[in-house]
């Protein structure tokens, strides 16, 4: 097995960037997840309800800044977009996340190949971190509370994703199709790609040796429960 592909989204809800290495840590992928958006009553927006966001790209600057569409977040423009895509709620505007809350159960998402060969969609609907390459059909079923080990880092496996409304979404168009959930439901019981985080931070990179861990020391998965949902 190997390391396919490596994805960050600077942005929550807002299409992601492929990159050929990153360095995963406690807060999963350095700079995921970085910004998130709420509406004037500070609730949070993301792309189950307003996949609008999804046509705008999340990114980071040369300075380690997070970026949408290629300008810094706190451009007036980008605030004149997000307000666009946040409609029809009032005064959408971009956050930056302080910690732990911008994640919707554990700071990484694990996917593989063969499964989502198996859903035979896009994978940018599941919207993974690390795409493991070389794995058979639906193995990754069968990895709950096991571990990678990636190069100097190992991440932890620990629950299979529930998916939702955000895979019915085509992340070019936003044209919604309800079949793809439907279908992840009636074959692989809702959920697909794996919750995860790094037991031993290190930097990961495309083309790295992926080998699978029956068991490794660990206090267990970071508490749960406290983070922002939706992509």
């Amino acid at each position: 097995m190997h390391v396919l592909e490596l994805w960050r989204y600077p942005a929550k809800s807002m299409a992601g960037e492929m990159l050929p290495e990153v360095e995963v840590g406690e807060m999963g992928v350095a700079g995921d997840r970085s910004l998130y958006v709420v509406d004037d009553q500070g609730v949070v927006l993301t792309a189950r309800t307003r996949p609008g966001l999804l046509l705008h790209r999340g990114g980071v600057d040369d300075r380690g800044r997070p970026t949408v569409d290629g300008l810094h977040w706190e451009d007036a423009e980008v605030a004149r977009r997000v307000a666009e895509a946040g409609r029809p709620s009032e005064g959408a505007r971009l956050m930056r996340a302080a910690a732990g809350e911008r994640f919707d159960i554990l700071p990484l998402l694990v996917a593989t190949d063969g499964a989502i060969a198996a859903t035979g969609v896009d994978r940018r609907r599941f919207r993974p971190n690390l795409v493991i390459g070389g794995v058979e059909g639906l193995a990754e079923r069968g990895w709950e509370g096991k571990f990678l080990r990636i190069g100097e880092a190992v991440i932890g496996l620990a629950s299979l994703r529930q998916r939702c409304v955000m895979t019915t979404w085509d992340p070019d168009t936003i044209k919604q199709d309800k079949r793809v959930l439907v279908d992840i439901y009636a074959r692989f019981e809702g959920t697909l790609a794996l919750n995860a985080w790094a037991v031993i931070p290190g930097r990961v990179k495309v083309g790295d040796t992926v080998e699978l861990v029956e068991k490794f020391e660990t206090d267990g998965p970071p508490v749960t429960g406290r983070y922002v949902t939706g992509g």
